[in-house]
């Protein structure tokens, strides 16, 4: 599957637990919501994974990308060492450019 340079970049910075490349992917004032708590601008953005990664050692399998202009859906498999892993979850993405100004992560 062939994945836009930022997505797959993303998803890179996430297997690689590199928190700061990651958080670089949204833009200054962007949101996250993933189980029940949000997350705003990339610092925010940048504790939450690192802090899911460490604690569950994360790894991202991109299974579907869809996009229809600013707003795109990820579907990835998420493994770890979390109850329940590996899971399939949902990112649902809201472009600025190619910047991430929101993510809603669902399963």
């Amino acid at each position: 599957m062939k994945l836009p340079e930022n997505i797959a970049g993303l998803i890179k910075a996430q297997n690689e637990s590199d928190s700061t490349a990651f958080a670089t992917y949204f833009t200054e004032h962007a949101t996250v919501s993933d189980e029940g708590s949000s997350y705003a601008g990339r610092a925010e953005i940048k504790g939450w994974i690192q802090e899911a990664t460490e604690k569950y050692a994360m790894q991202l399998t991109p299974l579907d990308f869809s996009q229809d202009n600013s707003k795109a859906i990820l579907t990835v498999e998420i493994s770890g060492t979390f109850p329940g892993s590996p899971a399939v979850m949902k990112y649902h993405l809201e472009l600025d450019g190619t910047t991430i100004s929101r993510l809603l992560i669902t399963d």
